[in-house]
C-alpha cells in the first residue's frame, strides 16, 4: 500500500478527469511547480497506482451496440480449468471486464458486441464449449444510467 497525501489525491483526481493534461497544466491545477509534480506522477505510476492512460470510448459509436453481463458457474475449480478460462477471457476482445465472484456464480463478465447474433455466437461457440463451464446466464443492458472509470480518492 502506498500512502497518498492530499497533493497526490489532487493529482489523481485531475488525471482521472482529464488524462491528457500536460505536466505543466497539471502542476498549475494542483498548486505545484512542474518538476515536483512530474516526480509525483512518476512515483504514482511506478507504485502501480496509475496503471495507464486511455481514451474512454462510446461503445455504440464504434459499432458495439449490445452490452451484456454474463454469469458463469464452473463444474469444478481445478487450476487447469480456471487457467484455461482466464486465457480464453484474455483472448476475447468482447470481454471488457471479468470478475471472480462470491455467491451463486463464479465469474461475472461484462461483454460488448455489435449485435445479438454476435452475443449468441460468443456464448454458444466460446463460453459453453469451455471445459468445466456448467452454467451461463446472460442479462442484456437496456440502458446505461451511469458509467465511470473514476475511483474515489481518500488521502
Amino acid at each position: 500500500m502506498h500512502a497518498i497525501d492530499r497533493t497526490d489525491a489532487k493529482i489523481l483526481e485531475q488525471l482521472q478527469r482529464e488524462g491528457r493534461l500536460s505536466h505543466l497544466e497539471l502542476a498549475e491545477r494542483v498548486g505545484l511547480s512542474p518538476t515536483p509534480c512530474t516526480r509525483r506522477v512518476r512515483r504514482l505510476e511506478q507504485a502501480g497506482i496509475i496503471r495507464g492512460y486511455a481514451a474512454i470510448l462510446d461503445p455504440k459509436r464504434v459499432g458495439q451496440n449490445v452490452a451484456a453481463y454474463i454469469q458463469i458457474k464452473l463444474e469444478r475449480h481445478t487450476d487447469d480449468v480456471i487457467e484455461r478460462f482466464r486465457r480464453t477471457l484474455d483472448e476475447r476482445p468482447e470481454v471488457v471486464a471479468a470478475h471472480a465472484m462470491t455467491g451463486e456464480m463464479d465469474f461475472l463478465l461484462h461483454v460488448v458486441v455489435p449485435d445479438l447474433d454476435a452475443l449468441g455466437r460468443f456464448t454458444l461457440h466460446q463460453l459453453l464449449k469451455l471445459p468445466g463451464v456448467r452454467d451461463v446466464r446472460s442479462s442484456l443492458v437496456l440502458e446505461t444510467l451511469k458509467t465511470s472509470a473514476h475511483v474515489p480518492i481518500v488521502p
